[in-house]
């Protein structure tokens, strides 16, 4: 699978629209996307006991080293220097020590000269073990997020983070006046000419790139984005730890703009400092995760290029399209509302019982109801292998 571990939620999808039609084996179905009967009968029992709702296919809820004698002044010098000027706690300064300087002490002896000198946070004194996961490769998978805002004068600066899932590596950190889409979608476009356009993108249900509004799921930012072939992933609502490598990344941050204790009036003074600290955080800093490399030891540009009128894109063959309207609807005997970013784009549809399964490109959009025309977003890799199984009848374009 092009993932090493496969979307789970698109492969479901995938066999439960192909199973429900009746129209193949259960057993062949099973074998072709490489799961138990068991599990293919619980995939289509949840999709009946929801309603027939392709949203009930979804996921359910689920060595010390020390010296008893006292290190040396210039030692213990060199570690209070380190500590002052970057905030970094007792590994990284560990490593750095010996990586740039050739001085080699144990991890524990450093954390004991910090706590001599009262420079243990309390925040950190506890911190529990993680079990971490990550991309294959580079560029397989970034994560974007918002931080929350740093003071600036009389108004806010939105710190909008761009991070590489595998390597860790800061792919953007921009200063904004606010949580707008053109600041977005500007800064990402910067993202994409230099560092290449990832496979998949990672954000949250926030404003700039989900549409609050009625459920409508996208926005005309995310359509940007699949227009440049990105399948884009939506963290769980109110599950922050799905974007657990920026959030992290935010709490980092956080820690190293208190300890400079540079505060800035304007947003050009923000982006200097926030080019500054990536240049640290990408190059300098050792990361725990990456067994204390850097991320730019971890990261290589991406080769797919950034296209300005969007990457082209052809449905298979005897695939059902039709052309949305100028409000975003799908004529099927009457008006069923899809997308209003998709306003005027060719969607392709799938028929499932009483359901119309709306895809645009990679992805999946909306499922219609046709007898009561209440829909929902679904916003999910589509399944390569999903086929269409039946035809959408009295269409209109």
């Amino acid at each position: 699978m092009r993932w090493g571990v496969k979307d789970v939620v698109g492969q479901r999808i995938g066999f439960v629209i192909r199973a429900a039609s009746g129209k193949e084996r259960i057993s062949d179905l099973c074998r072709e996307f490489q799961i138990s009967r068991p599990t293919g009968y619980l995939w289509l029992g949840r999709y009946r006991a929801g309603g027939e709702s392709l949203a009930a296919v979804k996921e359910q809820s689920r060595r010390p080293r020390t010296s008893p004698k006292r290190t040396v002044t210039s030692i213990e010098q060199q570690v209070i220097r380190i500590r002052e000027q970057e905030g970094w706690g007792a590994k990284a300064i560990q490593h750095v020590l010996g990586r740039d300087q050739g001085i080699f002490v144990g991890r524990m002896t450093v954390h004991r000269i910090l706590e001599r000198h009262g420079l243990i946070r309390e925040e950190n004194r506890h911190e529990p073990a993680v079990k971490r996961f990550q991309r294959e490769k580079p560029n397989e998978l970034w994560q974007m997020d918002f931080k929350g805002q740093f003071p600036m004068g009389e108004g806010q600066c939105y710190p909008l983070s761009v991070l590489d899932d595998h390597s860790r590596y800061l792919i953007g950190l921009q200063a904004l006046d606010g949580p707008k889409a053109e600041g977005v979608h500007e800064t990402l476009v910067d993202c994409f000419i230099s560092h290449g356009v990832p496979d998949a993108m990672l954000m949250d249900h926030g404003t700039p790139w989900w549409s609050t509004s009625n459920g409508h799921g996208l926005t005309w930012l995310s359509v940007k984005l699949l227009k440049q072939g990105i399948h884009l992933y939506y963290s769980g609502i109110r599950h922050p730890q799905t974007q657990g490598k920026v959030e992290k990344f935010h709490d980092t941050l956080r820690r190293a703009i208190e300890h400079r204790n540079r505060w800035h009036e304007e947003l050009t003074g923000w982006r200097h400092e926030f080019s500054d600290y990536r240049h640290v955080y990408n190059d300098q800093r050792p990361h725990e995760a990456l067994k204390m490399d850097t991320p730019a030891q971890h990261y290589r540009t991406g080769e797919r290029r950034y296209q300005p009128g969007g990457q082209t894109w052809n449905y298979p063959p005897g695939a059902v399209l039709r052309k949305l309207n100028t409000q975003g609807q799908l004529y099927c005997g009457r008006y069923l509302f899809v997308s209003e970013a998709l306003a005027g784009e060719t969607v392709r549809l799938h028929e499932l019982n009483n359901k119309i399964v709306v895809s645009y490109r990679h992805m999946l959009v909306r499922e219609i109801d046709k007898a009561t025309g209440q829909s929902i977003p679904l916003v999910l890799p589509a399944d390569p292998s999903m086929r269409t199984v039946g035809v959408v009848e009295n269409q209109q374009n």
